[in-house]
Protein backbone atom coordinates (compact mmCIF):
# COMPACT_ATOMS: atom_id res chain seq x y z
CA UNK A 1 0.00 0.00 0.00
CA UNK A 2 1.71 3.04 -1.16
CA UNK A 3 2.13 5.99 1.69
CA UNK A 4 0.66 9.26 1.78
CA UNK A 5 4.15 10.68 1.30
CA UNK A 6 4.76 8.77 -1.68
CA UNK A 7 1.25 9.72 -3.48
CA UNK A 8 2.86 13.48 -2.89
CA UNK A 9 6.02 12.77 -4.27
CA UNK A 10 4.28 11.43 -7.13
CA UNK A 11 2.41 13.84 -8.41
CA UNK A 12 5.35 16.36 -7.65
CA UNK A 13 7.22 14.44 -10.39
CA UNK A 14 3.85 15.45 -13.43
CA UNK A 15 5.44 17.85 -15.89
CA UNK A 16 3.84 21.18 -15.71
CA UNK A 17 3.82 21.82 -19.60
CA UNK A 18 1.55 18.75 -20.41
CA UNK A 19 -2.07 19.34 -22.02
CA UNK A 20 -4.75 19.40 -19.41
CA UNK A 21 -8.08 17.60 -20.75
CA UNK A 22 -10.68 20.12 -20.01
CA UNK A 23 -14.70 18.93 -21.15
CA UNK A 24 -13.30 16.55 -23.31
CA UNK A 25 -11.51 19.60 -25.08
CA UNK A 26 -7.46 19.17 -25.24
CA UNK A 27 -6.49 22.71 -24.80
CA UNK A 28 -2.86 23.57 -26.15
CA UNK A 29 -2.37 26.72 -27.25
CA UNK A 30 -0.62 28.83 -24.78
CA UNK A 31 -1.73 32.32 -23.67
CA UNK A 32 0.50 34.40 -26.08
CA UNK A 33 -0.31 32.55 -28.91
CA UNK A 34 -4.25 32.69 -27.91
CA UNK A 35 -3.35 36.94 -27.95
CA UNK A 36 -2.13 37.24 -31.08
CA UNK A 37 -5.46 37.08 -33.41
CA UNK A 38 -5.66 37.97 -37.09
CA UNK A 39 -7.15 41.03 -36.88
CA UNK A 40 -3.92 42.44 -35.49
CA UNK A 41 -2.39 41.52 -38.43
CA UNK A 42 -3.92 44.57 -40.38
CA UNK A 43 -2.90 46.97 -37.84
CA UNK A 44 0.78 45.90 -38.83
CA UNK A 45 -0.16 47.45 -42.47
CA UNK A 46 0.44 51.11 -43.44
CA UNK A 47 -2.38 52.77 -44.78
CA UNK A 48 -3.91 56.02 -46.05
CA UNK A 49 -6.61 57.44 -45.24
CA UNK A 50 -8.08 59.95 -47.98
CA UNK A 51 -11.46 62.13 -49.31
CA UNK A 52 -11.87 63.41 -52.71
CA UNK A 53 -14.59 65.11 -54.50
CA UNK A 54 -16.07 65.35 -57.91
CA UNK A 55 -18.65 68.00 -59.17
CA UNK A 56 -20.13 68.56 -62.67
CA UNK A 57 -22.21 71.76 -63.77
CA UNK A 58 -25.91 70.89 -65.19
CA UNK A 59 -28.48 72.65 -66.95
CA UNK A 60 -31.77 71.92 -64.59
CA UNK A 61 -34.61 70.47 -67.74
CA UNK A 62 -37.31 70.92 -64.52
CA UNK A 63 -38.90 73.22 -62.28
CA UNK A 64 -41.16 73.64 -59.32
CA UNK A 65 -43.25 76.20 -58.54
CA UNK A 66 -45.34 76.97 -55.55
CA UNK A 67 -48.41 79.21 -56.43
CA UNK A 68 -52.39 79.65 -55.03
CA UNK A 69 -55.02 81.67 -54.55
CA UNK A 70 -56.26 83.67 -51.26
CA UNK A 71 -60.02 84.68 -50.81
CA UNK A 72 -61.07 86.21 -47.73
CA UNK A 73 -65.27 86.50 -46.66
CA UNK A 74 -67.16 87.42 -43.41
CA UNK A 75 -68.17 83.44 -43.44
CA UNK A 76 -66.15 80.56 -44.12
CA UNK A 77 -68.62 79.21 -46.71
CA UNK A 78 -68.65 82.34 -48.91
CA UNK A 79 -64.59 82.13 -48.74
CA UNK A 80 -64.34 78.64 -49.69
CA UNK A 81 -66.61 78.68 -52.38
CA UNK A 82 -64.98 81.51 -53.59
CA UNK A 83 -61.22 80.33 -53.19
CA UNK A 84 -63.04 77.11 -54.94
CA UNK A 85 -63.95 79.07 -58.03
CA UNK A 86 -60.70 80.84 -58.35
CA UNK A 87 -58.86 77.50 -58.33
CA UNK A 88 -60.47 75.48 -60.42
CA UNK A 89 -59.85 78.74 -63.44
CA UNK A 90 -56.04 78.23 -62.05
CA UNK A 91 -56.03 74.36 -62.70
CA UNK A 92 -57.33 75.24 -65.96
CA UNK A 93 -55.44 77.61 -66.94
CA UNK A 94 -52.30 75.58 -65.68
CA UNK A 95 -53.81 72.00 -68.03
CA UNK A 96 -53.85 74.60 -70.73
CA UNK A 97 -50.48 75.49 -70.85
CA UNK A 98 -49.98 71.87 -71.15
CA UNK A 99 -49.13 70.66 -67.09
CA UNK A 100 -50.30 67.92 -66.59
CA UNK A 101 -52.81 66.58 -63.43
CA UNK A 102 -49.87 64.47 -62.23
CA UNK A 103 -47.98 67.55 -62.15
CA UNK A 104 -50.25 69.46 -60.12
CA UNK A 105 -50.65 68.99 -56.19
CA UNK A 106 -52.30 70.72 -53.45
CA UNK A 107 -49.83 71.18 -50.76
CA UNK A 108 -51.73 73.40 -48.42
CA UNK A 109 -55.12 75.02 -47.75
CA UNK A 110 -55.62 76.69 -44.41
CA UNK A 111 -58.95 78.66 -43.19
CA UNK A 112 -58.09 81.10 -40.66
CA UNK A 113 -60.52 83.54 -38.60
CA UNK A 114 -59.28 87.12 -38.89
CA UNK A 115 -59.48 89.57 -36.07
CA UNK A 116 -58.79 93.42 -36.16
CA UNK A 117 -56.69 94.47 -32.84
CA UNK A 118 -57.06 97.77 -31.34
CA UNK A 119 -55.21 99.37 -28.82
CA UNK A 120 -57.08 98.65 -25.55
CA UNK A 121 -59.63 96.72 -27.44
CA UNK A 122 -60.67 93.19 -27.32
CA UNK A 123 -60.52 91.39 -30.65
CA UNK A 124 -63.03 92.45 -33.55
CA UNK A 125 -63.73 89.74 -35.70
CA UNK A 126 -63.58 90.55 -39.38
CA UNK A 127 -64.06 86.80 -41.09
CA UNK A 128 -62.12 84.14 -42.80
CA UNK A 129 -59.61 83.79 -44.81
CA UNK A 130 -59.06 80.93 -47.04
CA UNK A 131 -55.62 79.60 -48.29
CA UNK A 132 -55.11 77.18 -51.14
CA UNK A 133 -51.47 76.37 -52.36
CA UNK A 134 -50.51 73.60 -55.20
CA UNK A 135 -47.07 72.85 -55.68
CA UNK A 136 -46.87 72.40 -59.88
CA UNK A 137 -43.82 70.60 -61.86
CA UNK A 138 -42.85 72.18 -64.98
CA UNK A 139 -41.29 68.90 -66.90
CA UNK A 140 -40.56 71.19 -69.66
CA UNK A 141 -39.27 74.86 -69.02
CA UNK A 142 -40.00 76.51 -72.35
CA UNK A 143 -43.80 76.46 -70.42
CA UNK A 144 -42.57 77.89 -67.38
CA UNK A 145 -42.96 81.58 -67.89
CA UNK A 146 -46.34 80.57 -69.78
CA UNK A 147 -47.54 79.07 -66.96
CA UNK A 148 -46.63 81.36 -64.47
CA UNK A 149 -48.53 83.96 -66.56
CA UNK A 150 -51.83 82.10 -67.25
CA UNK A 151 -52.37 80.91 -63.41
CA UNK A 152 -51.60 84.93 -62.48
CA UNK A 153 -54.30 85.82 -65.11
CA UNK A 154 -56.53 82.81 -64.04
CA UNK A 155 -56.80 84.64 -60.45
CA UNK A 156 -53.66 83.01 -58.71
CA UNK A 157 -52.71 85.93 -56.25
CA UNK A 158 -50.09 84.43 -53.96
CA UNK A 159 -46.23 82.70 -55.76
CA UNK A 160 -44.27 81.15 -52.88
CA UNK A 161 -41.62 80.04 -54.31
CA UNK A 162 -39.73 78.08 -57.48
CA UNK A 163 -36.87 75.64 -57.71
CA UNK A 164 -35.09 74.27 -60.58
CA UNK A 165 -33.91 70.41 -60.44
CA UNK A 166 -33.30 66.87 -62.99
CA UNK A 167 -35.75 64.47 -63.78
CA UNK A 168 -32.82 61.65 -64.16
CA UNK A 169 -29.82 63.26 -62.22
CA UNK A 170 -28.20 59.41 -63.27
CA UNK A 171 -26.16 60.87 -65.62
CA UNK A 172 -24.24 64.02 -63.48
CA UNK A 173 -23.95 61.95 -60.63
CA UNK A 174 -21.79 58.92 -62.72
CA UNK A 175 -19.59 62.06 -64.18
CA UNK A 176 -19.03 63.12 -60.81
CA UNK A 177 -18.03 60.15 -59.34
CA UNK A 178 -15.67 60.06 -61.99
CA UNK A 179 -14.13 62.94 -61.48
CA UNK A 180 -13.86 62.25 -57.27
CA UNK A 181 -12.54 58.64 -57.66
CA UNK A 182 -9.80 60.07 -60.23
CA UNK A 183 -8.95 62.99 -57.63
CA UNK A 184 -8.85 60.40 -54.98
CA UNK A 185 -6.15 58.15 -56.61
CA UNK A 186 -4.52 61.38 -57.67
CA UNK A 187 -4.22 62.10 -54.30
CA UNK A 188 -3.60 58.51 -53.16
CA UNK A 189 -0.35 58.73 -55.94
CA UNK A 190 1.01 61.98 -54.34
CA UNK A 191 1.52 61.13 -50.87
CA UNK A 192 2.68 57.94 -52.07
CA UNK A 193 5.39 59.63 -53.49
CA UNK A 194 5.96 62.14 -51.08
CA UNK A 195 6.27 59.66 -48.50
CA UNK A 196 8.58 57.13 -50.31
CA UNK A 197 5.49 54.34 -50.26
CA UNK A 198 3.96 52.73 -53.17
CA UNK A 199 0.03 51.77 -53.58
CA UNK A 200 -0.88 48.27 -53.00
CA UNK A 201 -4.25 47.83 -53.26
CA UNK A 202 -7.46 49.72 -52.38
CA UNK A 203 -8.79 48.71 -49.33
CA UNK A 204 -12.04 50.07 -48.49
CA UNK A 205 -14.11 52.70 -51.17
CA UNK A 206 -17.22 54.99 -49.59
CA UNK A 207 -19.19 57.62 -50.96
CA UNK A 208 -21.45 60.44 -49.47
CA UNK A 209 -23.22 63.37 -50.98
CA UNK A 210 -24.72 63.13 -54.28
CA UNK A 211 -28.40 65.44 -56.31
CA UNK A 212 -30.00 66.54 -53.45
CA UNK A 213 -33.25 68.73 -55.35
CA UNK A 214 -32.88 72.28 -54.10
CA UNK A 215 -35.05 74.12 -51.85
CA UNK A 216 -37.28 76.86 -53.86
CA UNK A 217 -36.18 80.16 -54.10
CA UNK A 218 -38.73 82.27 -52.16
CA UNK A 219 -40.39 84.81 -54.17
CA UNK A 220 -43.46 85.54 -51.94
CA UNK A 221 -45.13 88.07 -54.33
CA UNK A 222 -48.73 88.86 -54.01
CA UNK A 223 -49.28 88.56 -57.93
CA UNK A 224 -50.78 91.59 -58.79
CA UNK A 225 -49.26 93.24 -62.32
CA UNK A 226 -49.88 94.08 -65.57
CA UNK A 227 -49.22 91.10 -67.90
CA UNK A 228 -48.09 93.04 -70.87
CA UNK A 229 -44.75 91.22 -71.18
CA UNK A 230 -44.12 87.63 -70.17
CA UNK A 231 -42.13 86.16 -67.41
CA UNK A 232 -38.86 85.64 -67.87
CA UNK A 233 -37.17 82.96 -65.92
CA UNK A 234 -33.72 82.61 -65.78
CA UNK A 235 -32.40 78.45 -64.82
CA UNK A 236 -29.17 78.89 -64.46
CA UNK A 237 -26.59 75.61 -64.13
CA UNK A 238 -27.16 73.07 -61.18
CA UNK A 239 -24.26 71.70 -59.45
CA UNK A 240 -23.92 68.15 -58.29
CA UNK A 241 -21.08 66.72 -56.30
CA UNK A 242 -20.12 63.22 -55.17
CA UNK A 243 -17.65 62.84 -52.13
CA UNK A 244 -15.58 59.83 -51.46
CA UNK A 245 -13.39 58.63 -49.01
CA UNK A 246 -10.88 55.55 -49.40
CA UNK A 247 -8.27 53.31 -47.41
CA UNK A 248 -5.14 52.06 -49.29
CA UNK A 249 -2.72 50.04 -48.14
CA UNK A 250 0.71 51.17 -49.25
CA UNK A 251 4.31 49.45 -48.58
CA UNK A 252 7.90 50.51 -49.14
Amino acid sequence: MTSFAARIASAALIPAALPVIMGGALALASAPAMAQSAPDAAFRATTFSLAAFGETNVAPDMATITLGVQTDDMTAAGALKANGAKMNQVMAALRKAGIADRDIQTSNLNVNPQYIYEQNQPPKFNGYQVSNQVTVTVRDLGKLGQAVDATVGAGANTVGGISFGLQNPQVAEDAARMDAVKALQAKADLYARATGYKIVRLVNLGEGGGYSPPQPMPVFAMAKREMADSTQIAAGELKVRIDVTATYEVAR
